[in-house]
């Protein structure tokens, strides 16, 4: 979708999809061939070449994310140790980890890297993160699949609200395609069989079959109303609130009536001081496949009751493909941006209408918006679920 917020915020609004046949390695012989990658990407920009060689692509990602957050936001003046850091992932160094067991096969144990393990642990982005730039406050990494993101900004929320921290960089990171993570998804059952890249995420859709696994990373810049308004910086929007449960019901499956999802967004909500009604717009999960989709649209109705058939929702998975761990953060992003923009993305390749999923999903074309206030819901394997909401900002 691009680097950058303005050239993904472009894309996303377009209703422009980043899915290709994966050009990273050949797919052939495997049954999924498409995914989300990111492309032309020089980790050298944000890191030294040692730095660089020393850490899985999972961290470049995160740390040029961080980066492109903190000069969004006017490079501000911080004290390192009231600064917190909290990048989540859903499986880490991956990349390096399947790179030195072939390594290991093919010349011994004595060739492995002595960085193999701080280059494939999941906490190494948080923790690369916090050297760039010299925090030392809270540092976290939360890995809960695909609500990882979402548990990570939401945290990081809780830290400065409840005076731990004056700032912080929140966000999620994920650099796992490879032949090993696309054969593990598709014999779950979980990836799309359509071919067609640009049309195979189609959340809501009838013929929605599976979701896109895809990389990338976002970043966000929370810091306390005092702090922000004392340097006089641009706002996106207030962090309202966060509520996460768990299913408890299966370690892939969501609960087919979404009372995990119900739980979180009431708590959410809770958390925010909102009522259901006064909700504008769901960035939803909207993972493409059958069980998720059916079951957070059943939590959307039961939380909201009629007010779900006047709300807008959107599935950004429908261009982006399916981040995993990064998820949560850039769709919390997405939300933001949508208060701030008065611009609320499409659901694309929405194309026939599902009678189990009969809300207005933003089909195909963004529409301009006024939004107050934003909820973003992030459900993961395990039955972890993480929503957040956001509001426009007042001063």
């Amino acid at each position: 979708m691009g680097i950058g917020l303005e050239t993904f915020w472009s894309r996303l609004t377009s209703g422009k999809s980043g899915v290709s046949r994966i050009r990273n390695f050949d797919p052939a012989g495997l049954p999924v061939q498409i995914a989300g990658e990111i492309h032309d990407f020089d980790p050298t920009v944000w890191m030294t070449p040692k730095e660089a060689k020393r850490t899985d692509r999972v961290v470049h990602f995160a740390v040029a994310a961080a980066k492109l957050a903190w000069q969004d936001a006017g490079e501000p003046s911080v004290d390192p140790s009231r600064t917190a850091v909290v990048i989540s992932t859903g499986v880490g160094g991956l990349t390096s980890f399947v790179h030195q067991l072939e390594v290991m096969a093919a010349k011994g144990p004595d060739r492995i890297s002595p960085f193999l393990v701080p280059q494939m642990m999941p906490n190494a982005s948080a923790g690369q993160v916090a050297m760039a730039f010299g925090f030392t406050g809270p540092n976290e990494c939360i890995t809960t699949a695909c609500a990882a993101g979402a548990h990570g900004v939401g945290e990081a929320f809780r830290m400065v609200r409840d005076g731990l921290a004056d700032a912080a960089i929140a966000g999620g990171t994920e650099a796992a395609i490879l032949p090993i993570t696309v054969a593990g998804f598709a014999q779950a059952h979980a990836l799309t069989k359509n071919p067609d890249p640009e049309r195979a995420s189609r959340p809501f859709d009838k013929h929605r079959d599976g979701f896109v696994l895809s990389e990338g990373a976002c970043a966000l810049v929370l810091e306390t109303e005092e702090h922000a308004a004392a340097r006089g910086a641009r706002i996106y929007a207030e962090f309202a609130g966060f509520g996460q449960s768990a299913d408890a019901h299966h370690i892939t499956a969501p609960h087919p009536e979404g009372l995990g999802a119900i739980q979180a967004i009431e708590a959410c909500l809770q958390d925010a001081g909102e009522t259901p009604e006064a909700i504008d717009y769901i960035n939803a999960h909207g993972t493409s496949t059958q069980l998720n989709d059916a079951a957070e649209t059943r939590a959307i109705k039961k939380v909201l009751g009629d007010h779900a058939y006047h709300v807008a929702i959107s599935s950004t998975k429908s261009m982006t493909g399916h981040m995993v761990g990064a998820a949560g953060a850039v769709e919390a992003g997405v939300a933001a941006m949508a208060i701030s923009r008065g611009v609320i993305p499409p659901t694309i390749n929405y194309e026939t209408p599902d009678e189990v999923c009969d809300l207005d999903y933003v089909p195909n074309q963004a529409r301009e918006a006024t939004v107050r206030l934003a909820v973003s819901n992030a459900f993961g394997f395990g039955g972890h679920n993480a929503v957040v909401a956001l509001r426009r900002y007042d001063s």
